[in-house]
């Protein structure tokens, strides 16, 4: 499937096939996929806590307003951020670098991130927004539908799945065999309204 093609047909599908398993292999692509995605100064911050445990998905989508997806689809991901993955050894995100750019990166991160709790925070959303994309993606090339969702307690599902101190919640990413198509898209923005030249009047 082409990348415009994947685009223009993912949806946030709602109910899936509770009976359908992903393969290991297909899972392992996915996620290989996903860990690609890009995020500032390389320092991966994402963490993918996989759901398999049907009785914890029971829990989880009983503080997630009841939706289907969590316990249905095939594959449910709570996708979540170290916020302080920056200071975790992070000469592992530039070892095979040459040593000038390891010299100049390290302090660099180090200057971006240190006593920056905003932007630590801010960091973790957007690099998660980015996997999350990137996995829907992958998912409907590989012929599976996807949901990104946020209509959960941030709170309870923290303590379902132990979350550390230092790591926040992002979204859950439900993907699997789709049962019944999205509603037709409810309507779309012009560029113009979109699309700002240069700055705001």
């Amino acid at each position: 499937m082409r990348t415009e093609e994947a685009i223009s047909t993912r949806r946030a599908v709602k109910h899936y096939d509770p009976n359908h398993s992903m393969t290991p292999e297909e899972v392992n692509e996915l996620l290989s996929l996903a860990i690609l995605s890009p995020t500032a100064f390389n320092i991966q911050n994402w963490r993918f806590v996989v759901v398999s445990d049907p009785e914890l998905r029971k829990q989880i989508r009983e503080v997630a307003w009841d939706q289907a997806q969590v316990t249905d689809a095939s594959l449910f991901i709570v996708l979540c951020a170290d916020m302080k993955s920056w200071e975790k050894q992070p000469n592992r995100y530039w070892v095979n670098a040459p040593k000038e750019v390891q010299e100049f990166m390290l302090p660099a991160i180090d200057n971006y991130y240190r006593g920056k709790e905003q932007v630590q925070r801010d960091e973790a959303m957007r690099s998660c927004g980015i996997a999350a994309q990137t996995l829907m993606l992958a998912a409907k090339s590989m012929g599976y539908d996807s949901c990104p969702m946020d209509g959960f307690d941030f709170e309870k599902v923290a303590e379902l799945i132990h979350l550390p101190a230092d790591y926040v919640i992002a979204m859950f990413v439900a993907i699997g065999k789709g049962t019944k198509e999205a509603w037709p898209r409810p309507g779309q923005l012009d560029l113009d309204e979109l699309i700002i030249e240069d700055r705001f009047a």
